[in-house]
């Protein structure tokens, strides 16, 4: 038995564990190891399916947030927080939504993102405070990440949600995690150890990058960001997104060009009202009033307009 609790505590759990199929990579030539790293990488999804009905769940929590005006909030520590903050970053020019709507928290502040802050994944009032920080409140939803899902910043921060009545959800790879008891759902991806072992930035982190693109898209997806499999909310800010919205509008009408791009300028640079211009022959205003009728949902706009 040691006598650190904490050695007692990390050699039970499932990503701390040592790897049998890489004890010897050490030894192995460049592109031996390389194939290691591939051979377990593949069996990251495979982690993940199991996980699907908690994905769904709280997806459909995200959704009702949104609907209600509430927020997604990603919380964790050093890997983890870097990843819910990505994938928060990267909603707004994807989805044309506003900064606030997806936000993620690190342990340790903004500083934490380019460099570990020691002690801040072991601050349990911290969590609470930076929370406070946003006016985290019950409409909005908290993922809490963690691999190896006994963070205490992240525990913290899930019991304060639950305290003022906000739904939860938990992202580790490890079963029987201690956020996951806090959390109203738990989402669990048991990647099993890593190729080196502890490294939790590898196919645990990969795992929970794939979950987070899961709740994100998903949830956008369902509050109709979207039209058939085409990002028609995409903020064209620059020359790169302007001409992958032009393409997304040639994409979704079948029509050149010049065209899509007359409609874009007519519909002040969105593709989503330009698209509906071409589909149906209505007008920018028009457009924009039947999308807005139709809560933003393109398909439903188009098939009202033709019916």
């Amino acid at each position: 038995m040691n006598r650190n609790p904490l050695l007692n505590e990390l050699h039970s759990i499932l990503s701390e564990t040592r790897n049998n199929d890489t004890l010897d990579i050490d030894l192995l030539t460049t592109e031996q190891i390389l194939q290691k790293i591939n051979d377990e990488d593949q069996k990251v999804a495979l982690a993940i399916k199991p996980a699907l009905p908690s994905i769904g769940k709280a997806v459909d929590f995200i959704v009702e947030a949104f609907q209600q005006q509430g927020r997604l909030i990603y919380l964790g520590a050093g890997t983890s927080g870097r990843l819910g903050i990505l994938d928060a970053v990267e909603c707004m020019p994807t989805f044309s939504v506003n900064e606030n709507m997806v936000i993620g928290i690190i342990a340790g502040g903004e500083k934490a993102i380019k460099r570990a802050v020691e002690g801040a994944e072991d601050n349990q009032s911290a969590s609470i405070a930076d929370l406070k920080a946003i006016n985290f409140n019950a409409k909005d939803v908290l993922v809490g990440i963690a691999a190896s899902g006994r963070t205490p910043y992240v525990i913290s921060a899930l019991k304060y949600a639950r305290e003022i009545g906000a739904k939860s959800v938990s992202v580790s790879c490890n079963p029987n995690s201690a956020i996951g008891k806090e959390a109203d759902v738990e989402i669990c991806a048991a990647v099993g150890p890593e190729i080196l072992t502890g490294s939790t930035r590898m196919k645990s982190g990969t795992a929970q990058k794939l979950i987070l693109n899961m709740l994100s898209t998903a949830s956008m997806i369902r509050i109709g960001k979207t039209y058939q499999n085409l990002m028609v909310d995409v903020n064209a800010s620059n020359e790169k997104l302007y001409a992958r919205a032009v393409l997304i509008v040639m994409q979704a009408t079948d029509c050149d060009e010049e065209t899509a791009t007359q409609a874009m300028q007519q519909a002040g640079n969105e593709a989503k009202v330009a698209i509906m211009m071409i589909l149906t022959g209505v007008s920018a205003a028009d457009a924009v009033a039947s999308l807005q009728q139709h809560h933003g949902f393109l398909r439903k706009a188009v098939q009202a307009k033709i019916a």
